[in-house]
């Protein structure tokens, strides 16, 4: 079956065509690029991607004012049909400004931008998006942040763990993140969002590719053939 995505680009992003060359390499489907001031997505969609950048220049909150970007109403909707939405960095952020994860992502501990390559581990291998790592798998991706501190109420932070919905852990201290957690699942599993970049760890030229069976495990759990 063909697979079909979107890439959403605000204003500040600058992670969009890595995220669209990406899912082009590895699922051989069509990938719309779609301008936050739609008001409508593509027929069809099987994926849609809120890549990392700076949205309306982190103004306000990271994140806070693309979530009310016109074809966020229309991505809210599809998440909650079961669309499958992955939001990298600032599309994490976004996710959580517009109520689709829970939690919020704050000032790195240090007040420092961190850009590096970093340690992960895979918390769950049972969800859309893990299902071909190992649980426990120890993978490495890099990050490119300056608010990507995670954090949430003691509540929300136990039933997250309780639910398995952390998908991702640092390996080691990078941010600040509360129990490390690098990347978080909606209640539905068919919603993630990560700090991390995985489209920038897809082949060995980017020197590895831990990052590619994230979008393979999402051709799988679609059941297209990978």
């Amino acid at each position: 079956m063909p697979f079909t995505a979107a890439v959403i680009t605000f204003p500040g992003s600058n992670c969009d065509r890595d995220m669209a060359v990406a899912i082009e390499q590895i699922t051989g489907g069509t990938v719309h690029r779609v301008w936050h001031g739609d008001a409508d997505l593509p027929a069809g969609l099987d994926f849609i991607a809120l890549p990392g950048g700076f949205s309306y220049g982190d103004y306000l909150r990271s994140g806070a004012m693309a979530a009310r970007s016109p074809v966020m109403q229309a991505v809210v909707a599809a998440a909650n049909r079961g669309v499958t939405v992955l939001g990298v960095c600032n599309g994490f952020q976004v996710l959580t400004e517009a109520g689709l994860l829970p939690g919020a992502l704050m000032r790195n501990a240090g007040i420092r931008f961190v850009c590096r390559d970093v340690p992960l581990v895979v918390e769950n291998n049972q969800s859309l998006f893990t299902a071909r790592y190992t649980a426990g798998q120890r993978i490495t991706i890099p990050v490119a942040h300056h608010d990507g501190n995670y954090f949430a109420d003691a509540d929300t932070l136990d039933r997250l763990e309780g639910e398995g919905r952390v998908a991702f852990r640092y390996g080691e201290p990078v941010n600040g993140s509360q129990r490390d957690i690098a990347g978080v699942l909606n209640a539905s599993g068919n919603v993630l969002g990560m700090m991390p970049h995985p489209e920038r760890m897809i082949e060995p030229a980017q020197g590895g590719s831990d990052g590619r069976a994230l979008f393979e495990s999402v051709l799988t759990g679609l059941g297209v053939a990978a």
